[in-house]
């Protein structure tokens, strides 16, 4: 009994003990950047410039970096902007009335006010009041407030140019690190419901359902990647021959959102039907089987840097296996769980690459409904028309 626990105890170690390492691998070019950025700045204030204690400098090159990923242009003028509030008004405040618990409430509550009618967002909103605090309690009231906003101004334009010119994150490792735990999750989850409901096993289906809401938050962080990358390849020379293989990605990540929630709907269906009794037909988690496969073939193509033929030649099977349920015969949620299919395969389409209206038009050739008419309603039976036929 103590050796197992023991033995499960190590193993939860090194499980910790791995994950930490893979979050540092996954910081460490951040955190060499905010080191980098954060000497720099100081150097460049105090050294070039001859600021004696510039320390916004290095305070705003490091914010720059580490809280404005996706994001470092709007962020560092936030920034630039918020510190020249808390300057502004920390200055003429304790000027005026002095120092004290009351005065530097006071200054705060003024700062975040004027960020707020401003419109700015939390950043800016922040960084007011901390500039605030810090002109009200670590500086003297004398002085020309300019230097301190232009200190601010030289550590974000020096965090800008480390991040886009000595020390630029490499876009594609970047997406695929965060991508990683986004696709697999969505995969594993539809063939975890596909085993579940050919055994009929409500638990597992709804133990799936389960992981993929919790998988929200990865898709996001893909997406939060995705934009970081992106601006990453705008402004950093170096970057831009990664732009073509980072395009995929690019493309392709709300998309794939869409496809987690689709899929969502799909099983909370599926559920329902589970509930009600309805029957079931076989081939509708070999359906979402095969949706699963389509998923997994998106992420290997992407990694290799080719066309995803075999992504969507799987999730077009998937929709072309859906509809044979309308054959075998389904209720009214397994109606919406084979429109869902469908609907999931074309988020699928537009992920790799396909525009939407040839998406829709694969979609419905593998539904056998590419020649039906898309638009127009049925007219409704006059009355007594039924009687006549």
């Amino acid at each position: 009994m103590t050796a197992r626990a023991l033995a499960r105890l190590a193993a939860r170690s090194r499980a910790v003990v791995r994950a930490g390492l893979h979050r540092v691998r996954g910081g460490v070019v951040l955190a060499l950047q905010a080191g980098l950025a954060a000497g720099l700045a100081w150097f460049v204030a105090h050294d070039l410039i001859g600021r004696p204690t510039p320390f916004f400098a290095p305070i705003a090159a490091v914010i720059t970096l580490a809280s404005s990923v996706g994001q470092r242009l709007r962020r560092t003028a936030e920034l630039v902007v918020g510190v020249a509030i808390g300057i502004g008004i920390g200055d003429a405040i304790i000027q005026l009335i002095g120092t004290g618990p009351w005065q530097i409430g006071l200054v705060v509550l003024l700062a975040v006010l004027v960020a707020t009618a401003l419109g700015g967002g939390t950043p800016l909103v922040v960084q007011s009041a901390s500039s605030a605090v810090l002109v009200a309690t670590l500086t003297p009231t004398t002085g020309v407030p300019w230097t301190r906003f232009f200190d601010a101004l030289v550590g974000g334009g020096v965090g800008l140019v480390v991040m886009t010119v000595l020390l630029p994150l490499n876009p594609l490792t970047v997406v695929r690190r965060a991508a990683g735990p986004a696709r697999p999750v969505l995969a594993d989850g539809q063939r975890q419901v596909a085993d579940g409901l050919s055994a009929g096993d409500r638990d597992q289906v709804a133990d799936a359902l389960a992981k993929l809401r919790a998988a929200e938050g990865a898709f996001a962080a893909f997406s939060a990647a995705v934009a970081a990358a992106r601006e990453n390849v705008a402004f950093a020379p170096a970057r831009w021959r990664t732009r073509g293989a980072l395009a995929e990605y690019v493309e392709g990540a709300d998309h794939m959102t869409y496809a987690l929630r689709n899929v969502r709907v799909l099983i909370r269906r599926l559920l329902t039907a589970m509930d009600d009794g309805e029957k079931v037909p076989e081939v509708l988690p070999v359906a979402v089987g095969l949706l699963a496969d389509a998923v997994e073939l998106l992420k290997q193509e992407w990694a290799r840097g080719v066309e995803p033929v075999a992504a969507r030649e799987r999730g077009m099977r998937a929709v072309t296996e859906a509809m044979g349920a309308y054959e075998a015969g389904v209720g009214f949620s397994g109606g919406v769980v084979v429109a869902q299919i469908r609907t999931a395969v074309s988020d699928l389409l537009r992920a790799s690459g396909v525009e939407g209206n040839e998406a829709v038009r694969m979609v419905r050739r593998a539904a056998g409904w590419h020649e039906r008419p898309r638009t127009g309603r049925r007219r409704p039976a006059r009355p007594g028309a039924a009687g006549r036929s």
